[in-house]
């Protein structure tokens, strides 16, 4: 018995020494295998036609990234995940407030620890006939004091047993997809456009924190340099306000290192958030008059100009190597019209808090080059996005000034060593009611980068500092300065302006499977 249970221990042994060496990709064990963890798991467990190889690579190719591939007639489950733990000291304007006559009223501490967690569960599945297709969910943790979520009573102090059980888990991405190595990938429901599937992270120098987030959202923005401070993520890839429609989105396969997309998305909302099936005036009246109330998402005219519809984008990338270059390029153009209110329109000119937009129109276009030294691999990237748009992704006030945002950064490689540094500039309009008396101007910079301990096993550090401005714009009160007076006059004067900045340090523990 005793030299069946060795014999038995050293084939599982062997067996799982040769999964982690060379493992196969036809052969597939409950949809696991042993293998690295990714440095910011996949939103989907399929990118056929845009897989973007082992961090630092970045060349586009027909492939399945480190994922088990579906022999045909099967089917694979893919459980990814993430957790989280940040550890922050932050600074900013926003750490102490006072009265209006300049008594203090309150003060943050300058340590902020924060946690969270991410499941990826997706399936994918091969046809005999070779069709690929299958699922991917994103599922995200929600916290007391989000707009979804109230925070506890502050009566008395909450313990953290009140905090957590108000936490809820929340769906972020929810799509389907049909795909071939000959025709390309379709996706259906919430999922990334075309900006996000071009750029996984590499255009917009966001591959050095393990996945982190750093300008997109990172802990630093809800932690650190919070609220008023944080700079809104313009540039779109890899952004809530970009993939969360529900879409259709089609990426050609690449000949010669060159892809296309497009997509279309009737709406800003997602899953089932339009209007009632009974009509717009059933359930969803602002007023006795039967005016259809701003959420109902389906809406071409109302009460909300804000909102845009029939969202249309297209674009082209290229990527390539030579020798120990690695190039990469795309453009993109985007437009969606405008929902036209109701109300009799007023200009935002000269101050005036009117309801007149333009319909969405921008350009997004980016580059890379990387080049590996022999001693690790250098990447310089730079993204632009600008056009009628104010903001991430918002139509501009009619008037009002367009919106150029450039970010740019360097990447290091070198095994487990990732280092990057990236700086950020945004003029956009800003406050739609100070059109054509002022317009925003931000700027955002950090640097730090991750160790890969272990597989899946990341050590990451960073700073950030953010900087916001708009003449007679309060950032600490969020709305137009005390002392603004005559709106909509050519008498109009900007109030009080106070600008917004802030500064943090972080370091984190992050765990991909």
């Amino acid at each position: 018995m005793r030299k069946l249970l060795l014999a038995s221990a050293a084939m599982l042994g062997a067996t799982g020494v040769a999964m982690a060496q060379t493992p196969s990709p036809y052969a597939p064990t409950q949809g696991m295998m042993m293998m690295p963890g990714n440095p910011a798991p996949p939103s989907s467990s399929f990118d056929a036609m845009n897989a973007e190889g082992s961090p630092g690579t970045y060349i586009g190719a027909a492939g399945y990234n480190k994922l088990a591939v579906p022999a045909p007639g099967t089917i694979v489950i893919h459980l990814g995940g993430k957790v989280e733990v940040d550890m922050a000291a932050q600074w900013s304007t926003n750490n102490q407030v006072t009265t209006s006559g300049g008594i203090p009223a309150g003060k943050a501490n300058t340590w902020a620890f924060g946690s969270f967690m991410r499941l990826y569960p997706g399936v994918d599945g091969m046809a005999t006939n070779g069709l690929r297709y299958g699922a991917s969910i994103e599922l995200r943790e929600n916290f007391p004091g989000s707009s979804a979520q109230a925070t506890p009573a502050l009566s008395a102090a909450p313990s953290g047993s009140a905090y957590s059980s108000g936490q809820t888990v929340f769906v972020r991405r929810a799509f389907t997809y049909l795909a071939s190595d000959y025709v390309g990938i379709v996706r259906f429901g919430n999922s990334d456009g075309v900006i996000g599937l071009f750029d996984n992270c590499i255009f917009s120098a966001q591959c050095w924190d393990a996945g982190a987030g750093n300008f997109n959202g990172g802990p630093l923005q809800g932690e650190g340099a919070t609220g008023a401070t944080a700079v809104p993520f313009a540039w779109l890839a890899q952004a809530g306000a970009e993939y969360g429609n529900t879409k259709i989105t089609y990426l050609s396969p690449q000949f010669f290192g060159l892809d296309f997309g497009v997509q279309f998305a009737p709406g800003m909302n997602n899953g089932n958030s339009g209007c009632t099936t009974a009509g717009i005036t059933t359930t969803v009246v602002a007023t006795t008059t039967g005016t259809p109330a701003q959420d109902c998402a389906s809406l071409t005219s109302g009460a909300d100009p804000t909102r845009w519809y029939n969202q249309v984008g297209v674009g082209a990338r290229y990527q390539g190597a030579f020798g120990p270059l690695a190039l990469g390029a795309y453009a993109y153009y985007e437009a969606a019209s405008k929902n036209v209110a109701y109300a009799a329109p007023v200009s935002f000119a000269r101050g005036g808090a009117g309801n007149q937009f333009d319909n969405l129109s921008f350009v997004s276009a980016a580059a890379y080059a990387a080049f590996d030294t022999g001693m690790g691999k250098v990447t310089y990237s730079v993204d632009y996005i600008g056009g009628a748009l104010n903001g991430q992704l918002a139509m501009r006030p009619t008037g009002g000034a367009p919106e150029h945002a450039v970010v740019t950064g360097l990447l290091y490689t070198n095994g487990p060593i990732t280092l990057g540094a990236e700086a950020g500039l945004v003029e956009s309009q800003g406050s739609n009611s100070l059109t054509s008396v002022s317009q925003r101007h931000e700027f955002e910079v950090a640097f730090g980068g991750n160790y890969n301990l272990a597989p899946g096993l990341y050590l990451v550090g960073e700073y950030m500092y953010n900087y916001r401005h708009q003449g007679g714009f309060d950032f600490i009160a969020n709305g137009n300065g005390a002392g603004s007076s005559g709106a909509g006059t050519a008498g109009f004067k900007a109030g009080l302006t106070r600008d917004a900045h802030g500064q943090g340090i972080m370091f984190s523990t992050v765990v991909n499977w």
